[in-house]
C-alpha cells in the first residue's frame, strides 16, 4: 500500500498555559516545528481569541501544521499533515510536545491517499 501523506492528530495535555495563550510564542514554535521536520514554510496565519486561546496554521509545501489551544485547560489540539517521504511529521509533533511542555501527549497517525500501487501523476 502506498500513501500520499501522513496526518498526525495529536492531543497535548498539561501544557504551560502561558505559552498556549501567547500568539507570538505559539506561532514561533509552530513555524520552528515545521523547520525541525524538514518542511518548507509557505504561509503563516494565527489568531488570538478573547479571553484566551490561539488558533493557527502553518502552510508548508508538504501540506500543513494546525493548532487550537485551550490555555485554561492546558490543552492543545494539533494536526501535522505531510505529503511525500522527505518530511517526518513525528519530528514536528515531538518538537511541539517538548516546547509546549506537555505532560502527556497522545497521537494517531492516519495515512492519506492510500493506493494499491505507486501513483502516477496525470499530465493536464
Amino acid at each position: 500500500m502506498y500513501a500520499l501523506g501522513r496526518h498526525i492528530l495529536a492531543e497535548m495535555y498539561g501544557c504551560a498555559p502561558e505559552i498556549l495563550d501567547d500568539q507570538e510564542t505559539v506561532e514561533k514554535i509552530m513555524v520552528q516545528a515545521a523547520i525541525e521536520a524538514g518542511a518548507e514554510v509557505r504561509e503563516v496565519a494565527f489568531h488570538k481569541f478573547s479571553p484566551q486561546g490561539v488558533s493557527g496554521v502553518v502552510v508548508i509545501s508538504e501540506s500543513h501544521l494546525a493548532i487550537h489551544t485551550w490555555p485554561e485547560f492546558g490543552y492543545a489540539a494539533v494536526d501535522v499533515f505531510t505529503c511525500g517521504t522527505r518530511v517526518n511529521p513525528w519530528d514536528a509533533c515531538n518538537y511541539l510536545t517538548e516546547k509546549f511542555r506537555a505532560e502527556h501527549m497522545t497521537a494517531t497517525e492516519v495515512k492519506r491517499g492510500i493506493f494499491e500501487e505507486p501513483v502516477k501523476v496525470a499530465n493536464y
